[in-house]
């Protein structure tokens, strides 16, 4: 069932040309993801989508009996209402009923309304959704239903947004960004909550993990051109390097053939008249072809950054605390040379206070913070970048440095490091008021690397940039000869560039562990499963250590629900299987709308299935321990 149309849309502001006649489609079941540059229209093609922008020509069609919700970068929320009123301020009928049902009850000597609010819960089956939503408020941090939304940040405004977007259940969820400001548990919440919720998505995002997972299709929009992967983030990758490998070939072709067309071009008669039409417009064609080049940028560097001395950072027994909230007690750390360090952890827990505190911005209320007299601290902030009116891209980055020194006694000129960045010389001498938010924040870090740091410090570098942009980030990071210190939610990022992680647990408890974001959590759902099965053993020998009692007044299970405990984890290994064979299937190309449709059926259900038995599993679990 199609869901939206997108029909032969275009869009420039001024000379600029964002791109033309796009068209694309959205069926039932379908999770796209889009992906472009930045700065290239990723936000002005979702504006377009939800009536905020008009586009040049072209036009947006949505079938007439669904029920779409907005997730905007920059929501605009009502101030002056708490968080419960902008929840029940939505147009859910079944909202509206739970909200009436509450009312009732602080009012129960009415008998009457509380006796209507209550058959009406019971009609619309509000129950089990009042459940649902209160379990969302609960898993995106938001248990304050009196706090005025003014007064919230905006990393909670935004989870507030998300928040309503998921619960008023719409038949098409468009999001743009939907990690930011979530936390790791939160992000890998969201994307279970999407592979068992069925609801068809389309977003901008460059979580490239929550690509792999979440999308079975995507959208790239590359030189004003969309092209269209039907799978996921790896199957896009694969497919998109045979594209480009093709496009080398095609364009090896296009030359010599351009070559043969300028010359029967050139051997005709000027003033000849009867030249065939059709071969002349082939020629432009052709000649467009030939003239095209691959834009992308790779970085290879061997940065000649200040030499660094055997004392580098040193963290002497630092507490820190603030009402009723502990952050840090007595935390102790010594860095070595080329150190690379992760650190991860629940919004609140202190990331950020512990970065301040190192960089001096901030001070502890007990310990020190030794630096070593080599040290030069980079250090981007979340806050972003000011700057004056009226101010070039390039002016911008030449206030904090001009060069780069490499090895060999070369260097990296101001304009060469924008160019790796991905701004070309026209983009560097643009007003800084005409970027997008990505470009921005691309600046922004060409400012904090122009200075020749040689220890980096990065607070969520990866909001709001494209993949392209995150990618060139990598890259000069795994250069990088200094030390570094990464706070992110990105986990494929975190994986790519720490030796080890700062785990804050909440109440002042950091731990060191030894590995990437991946292994941490391989490591994390490995002690689950442990112990997991050594309560099942511990139930075992309970169980034979009984069996010589007297069966008078017994509990625990009975031979069927024995035997039924002892077949689920089966089933449930077998169904985890059926999954990943089921999400695999949307990587074939071929797959037509109607085949999609049926696949996230079938997907739904061996979730459902996965659910229940597990639930079950943990009721007799619970029994045993009678």
């Amino acid at each position: 069932m199609n869901l939206l149309t997108v029909e032969n849309i275009s869009k420039s502001y001024g000379e600029r040309v964002l791109f033309t006649d796009l068209s694309f489609g959205i069926n039932k079941g379908q999770k796209i993801a889009l992906i472009a540059k930045n700065g290239t229209g990723k936000t002005s093609i979702l504006n377009i989508m939800s009536g905020s922008d008009t586009p040049d020509s072209g036009q947006v069609n949505y079938r007439k009996d669904i029920r779409v919700s907005f997730l905007d970068q920059e929501p605009n929320l009502d101030p002056k209402l708490t968080v419960e009123e902008t929840i029940f301020a939505s147009d859910n009928e079944i909202l509206q009923v739970i909200h009436a049902y509450e009312k009732a009850l602080e009012n129960p000597e009415e008998a009457e309304k509380y006796q209507a609010a209550f058959e009406a819960m019971e009609r619309f089956n509000a129950w089990d959704f009042e459940t649902l939503y209160k379990q969302i408020l609960f898993k995106l941090k938001l248990e304050r239903l009196d706090a005025k939304v003014g007064l919230l940040s905006g990393g909670q405004k935004k989870r507030l947004a998300l928040a309503n977007a998921l619960i008023n259940k719409p038949d098409l969820l468009v999001l743009d960004e939907p990690t930011n400001h979530l936390d790791l548990e939160m992000i890998e919440w969201l994307e279970e909550y999407f592979a068992k919720e069925n609801m068809s998505l389309f977003m901008v995002t460059h979580d490239r993990y929550f690509l792999e997972r979440v999308c079975n299709e995507i959208l790239e929009l590359d030189d004003q051109q969309l092209f269209s992967y039907k799978g996921n983030y790896s199957y896009y990758l694969e497919k998109k390097e045979a594209r480009i490998e093709q496009e080398a070939v095609e364009q090896h072709k296009s030359q010599r053939l351009f070559k043969k067309e300028l010359e029967w071009m050139r051997r005709q008669p000027k003033a000849r008249t009867t030249k065939s039409k059709s071969r002349i417009d082939d020629f432009k064609v052709i000649k467009e072809k030939a003239g095209q080049r691959r834009k992308d940028h790779e970085i290879q560097l061997e940065i000649n950054m200040e030499r660094m001395g055997s004392k580098i950072l040193e963290i002497h027994k630092i507490s820190k605390s603030y009402p009723e909230k502990p952050i840090l007690d007595q935390f102790n750390y010594t860095f070595k040379k080329g150190e690379r360090v992760g650190i991860i952890g629940k919004n609140g827990t202190g990331k950020s206070t512990f970065l301040n505190i190192i960089t001096g911005t901030d001070e502890p209320d007990a310990g020190k913070v030794v630096i070593g007299d080599t040290i030069k601290f980079g250090y981007y902030t979340q806050k972003g970048i000011h700057v004056k009116e009226g101010q070039k891209v390039i002016d911008v980055i030449r206030d904090f440095g001009d060069y780069i020194p490499l090895k060999k006694g070369r260097q990296i000129s101001a304009q060469q490091l924008l160019e790796r960045f991905l701004f070309d010389r026209k983009k560097q001498y643009d007003f800084v008021e005409k970027l997008s938010g990505g470009e921005r924040k691309r600046l922004y870090l060409c400012t904090v690397l122009i200075q020749n740091p040689n220890f980096l410090i990065l607070d969520e570098p990866t909001n709001d940039l494209d993949i392209v942009t995150l990618n060139v980030l990598e890259s000069f990071l795994l250069d990088f000869p200094g030390c570094l210190i990464v706070v992110s939610h990105d986990r494929y990022f975190m994986d790519k560039i720490v030796d080890h992680l700062f785990v804050f647990r909440g109440d002042a408890m950091v731990e060191d562990f030894p590995g990437n974001y991946s292994d941490f959590r391989a490591y994390e759902d490995s002690k689950i499963i442990e112990e997991r099965q050594e309560k099942a053993l511990a139930n075992k020998e309970a169980k034979n250590n009984s069996e010589n009692q007297p069966k008078t007044n017994k509990t625990g299970l009975s031979y069927l629900e024995q035997k039924e405990f002892k077949n689920l984890e089966k089933e449930i290994e077998k169904l985890e299987k059926e999954k990943v064979e089921v999400q695999n299937q949307f990587t074939d190309p071929s797959l037509s709308g109607d085949e999609i449709d049926q696949l996230s059926l079938k997907l739904q259900e061996v979730i459902d299935t996965i659910e229940e038995k597990t639930e079950r599993w943990f009721e007799l679990s619970a029994l045993l321990e009678e």
